[in-house]
C-alpha cells in the first residue's frame, strides 16, 4: 500500500549535518563477490535497504551464510550454491540483473519474479547473454526460470547494453567463476552510466579477479578466484545529493559527512552541478558542505554518465530561475518507471512549465502550487517531490514508502535534517 506524505517545508534556510547510509551499488556488488568468495567476508557499514535485503535474502536462499554483526554489517559465508529456489526481486535492477549470473551457477531451479512493474523493465539482454555462454534459462523478462547445472562454460559474447549499464556489471561479477571466464562487447548506441562500469571493474580488481577494459566496449574477466576481504562500504552519493539539494533551494548549509576523496559512485558528480546552478561547494575534513544562493540558476546539461541524478536535477529546475535542459538519459525511460514522462508530469501538475525530448527533458521558470506528487513506485521520483516541497506549500508525497528502496528511513532523516538534529 502506498503512504501519501504532505511534504514538510523549510522554515527558512536549512542548517543541517547529514550522515547518510551506505551505498546500495557498492552493497549490492560486495553482496555478490562475497558469496562467490573462497571464504567468509565481513561487511561493514552496508546500506540496510529494501533492495540490499532482497539481495541478501536472495543469496541467503541460494545457499549463502548471512549473520548479523552488531555493527549493523554482515558476516558472509559462501555455501554451494543450489536450488530449488524463488527470488524476490522487488524493484531492484541490481538484484534482477546481478543475481542471475551468479544463480546460473547453482544445481536445481531458480525462479524470479518481482513487482508488478518489473515485469516491465528490460531484461532480455541479460538473461539472452547467459544463454549465449552456456546457461539453460527459460523466459526472456521477469517472471524467468533458471534451471541450473553447477556450472557454467562461459567465452565471449556480444550485447547492446545501450538501455542499462548494469547489464555489464551483471555478467562482470560473476564471470570469475564461469569455466571460460567472460568477455563481453557492446554493440549499439553508448552505455549509460559508464561510472557504474567502472565501479565494478574497481571491485572487482579488489578481490583479485583479472579485468582487461582497456578497449572501449569491451570487458574481458580471466577464470579464477574471487578472494575474500573485509569490506567498508562508502556512503550513497547519489541519495546524499537530496540532502544537499535542501541547501540548494533554502538557502542554507548542509554537511554530508565522510565523503570520499576519490570515489567511482556517479553521485559525486553533484558537486560540479550544484556549483554550475549558483551554490557553494566545500570539501573539508567535516566532510561535503553545499551552501545554496539566494537564488538557483536553470543549467544545460548531460547527465549520460550520471543519469540516477536526473529527478534531483529537475526538482532544483523547477524552482530555479532561467530553462534548464537535461539531455542524454533517453534510457532512464527503462527504470523504475519512465522517468522522462513522469518527471514532466509532475512538474507540469505543481504549475511548472516542463516538455519531454528525445533524450531528456526541458524545464522553464514558473510559480509552483501545492498538489499531489505522484512517485510511481519509484524512491527517486518521490524524493524530488520532497524537494519541491521544502518551498513550495501544500505538496504532497504520494508514495513515500518507495523510499525504503534506498533510505531505509528517508521522513525520518528528512525531519531531523529540517530541525537540524540529522
Amino acid at each position: 500500500m502506498t503512504q501519501h506524505w504532505s511534504a514538510p517545508g523549510a522554515s527558512g534556510p536549512v542548517h543541517s549535518t547529514v550522515p547518510v547510509p551506505g551505498s546500495k551499488s557498492i552493497t549490492n556488488r560486495v553482496l555478490v563477490l562475497a558469496a562467490l568468495a573462497d571464504g567468509p567476508s565481513t561487511v561493514h557499514a552496508p546500506l540496510r535497504s529494501r533492495d540490499t535485503v532482497l539481495m541478501a535474502a536472495a543469496l541467503s536462499s541460494l545457499g549463502v551464510g548471512f549473520a548479523d554483526r552488531e555493527d549493523g554489517g554482515w558476516d558472509v559465508t559462501p555455501g554451494a550454491l543450489r536450488g530449488p529456489a524463488d527470488v524476490d526481486c522487488g524493484l531492484a535492477g541490481t538484484v534482477m540483473r546481478f543475481l542471475p549470473p551468479a544463480a546460473a551457477l547453482a544445481e536445481g531451479e531458480i525462479r524470479f519474479d518481482g513487482d508488478p512493474h518489473a515485469r516491465l523493465r528490460p531484461m532480455s539482454t541479460v538473461l539472452g547473454a547467459l544463454r549465449a555462454l552456456g546457461a539453460d534459462v527459460e523466459g526472456g523478462a521477469l517472471p524467468f526460470t533458471l534451471h541450473g547445472r553447477g556450472s557454467v562454460p562461459g567465452g565471449e559474447v556480444t550485447i547492446d547494453a545501450s538501455s542499462s549499464s548494469q547489464f555489464v556489471s551483471g555478467l562482470l561479477l560473476s564471470a570469475a567463476r564461469y569455466d571460460k571466464g567472460v568477455t563481453i562487447r557492446h554493440d549499439g548506441k553508448p552505455v549509460p552510466s559508464l561510472p557504474h562500469i567502472d565501479m565494478t571493474v574497481q571491485t572487482l580488481r579488489s578481490v583479485g579477479v583479472e579485468v582487461d577494459a582497456g578497449t572501449a566496449n569491451t570487458w574481458r574477466v580471466e577464470p579464477g578466484v574471487i578472494k575474500a576481504r573485509t569490506w567498508h562500504v562508502e556512503p550513497d552519493l547519489s541519495n546524499a545529493t537530496v540532502f544537499l539539494a535542501a541547501a540548494a533551494v533554502t538557502g542554507g548549509e548542509v554537511t554530508i559527512p565522510h565523503w570520499p576523496a576519490t570515489t567511482t559512485q556517479p553521485g559525486d558528480a553533484v558537486r560540479g552541478i550544484l556549483e554550475r546552478m549558483g551554490c557553494e561547494v566545500e570539501v573539508s575534513e567535516r566532510g561535503l558542505t553545499v551552501r545554496g544562493p539566494a537564488k538557483l540558476s536553470g543549467v544545460d546539461i548531460d547527465l549520460h554518465d550520471e543519469s540516477e541524478l536526473t529527478p534531483t536535477v529537475a526538482a532544483l529546475a523547477a524552482l530555479a530561475e532561467g530553462r534548464t535542459t537535461i539531455r542524454g538519459v533517453a534510457h532512464i525511460r527503462g527504470h523504475e518507471t519512465d522517468r522522462i514522462a513522469a518527471l514532466v508530469n509532475e512538474v507540469n501538475a505543481l504549475g511548472g512549465t516542463a516538455t519531454e525530448t528525445e533524450d531528456g527533458l526541458v524545464i522553464d521558470p514558473a510559480p509552483l502550487h501545492g498538489g499531489v506528487w505522484k512517485a510511481y513506485a519509484d524512491h527517486r521520483m518521490a524524493t524530488a517531490g520532497a524537494i519541491i516541497g521544502l518551498v513550495v506549500p501544500g505538496v504532497e508525497v504520494d508514495d513515500i514508502g518507495s523510499t525504503t528502496k534506498t533510505i531505509p528511513d528517508f521522513p525520518g532523516m528528512w525531519d531531523a535534517m529540517l530541525t537540524g538534529g540529522a
